[in-house]
């Protein structure tokens, strides 16, 4: 089946995208950019890299802004989805949905009006799973985003390795943050992996913090081929 990806490129919707090129035929990313940082159904923090990422990995991408305005947005996400839809003959759309019912619900029902299979690979995974799963794939994930108690300014731009996963998997016990990062309790942007034909390489980059919030906005990255 030819199917689009929404594509953020944190570690959800590229994982997605790996498992969906496993059993699909990936035409097209897309992604769209929120004006607002608040955004209900988009990720923020340094989007623009997602183009650098879908070139890397060799797939076309539709890529839109949207004002990001609740409900609002999703009228924009249709019309980008529908483009795909006349452009690249999709079928379907997969996002990496996991335990949003507000995300989910309303992809479902864009895809219901038209007429596309609406595919969500990772819903209901165990998210300690689901992250070591894609660890162990080979993916190197970063922190872009941080919104919650326990995690601090030295989190934004820090990879998430295995050590970095335990302090992660001890803060959900102390104070629930999701281990997924799926309450917008952090966001991600993956650098490099086994669907990358080269890797990210950050050359610049900002952190925002405000004292209980932040982001690692990155200003300048490139291309870089794999050793």
């Amino acid at each position: 089946m030819k199917v689009g990806v929404l594509f953020s490129g944190g570690k959800d919707s590229v994982y997605s995208l790996y498992k969906a090129m496993k059993e699909h035929e990936v035409v097209v990313l897309i992604t769209l950019k929120p004006l607002n940082p608040e955004s209900y159904m988009f990720h923020y923090p340094s989007i623009e890299v997602t183009k650098l990422q879908a070139e890397a990995i060799g797939i076309p991408q539709i890529f839109k802004t949207t004002k990001g305005e609740k409900e609002k947005e999703l009228e924009d996400l249709k019309e980008a989805i529908k483009e795909a839809k006349e452009k690249y003959g999709i079928e379907g759309i997969v996002s990496g949905a996991i335990a949003s019912t507000y995300q989910k619900s309303r992809i479902d029902k864009i895809c219901e009006e038209l007429g596309l299979e609406s595919i969500a690979p990772l819903w209901h995974k165990d998210p300690k799973t689901l992250l070591l799963d894609i660890l162990g794939a080979g993916f190197k994930i970063i922190i872009t985003g941080v919104a919650a108690g326990g995690l601090e300014k030295e989190w934004l731009g820090k990879e998430i390795d295995l050590f970095a996963f335990k302090q992660l998997c001890d803060l959900h016990n102390t104070c629930y943050i999701c281990t997924a990062g799926e309450g917008g309790e952090f966001e991600t942007l993956v650098i490099d992996g086994p669907i990358f034909k080269k890797r990210i390489k950050i050359e610049e980059a900002e952190t925002v913090w405000d004292g209980s919030a932040g982001m690692f906005l990155i200003k300048k990255a490139r291309l870089e081929d794999k050793n």
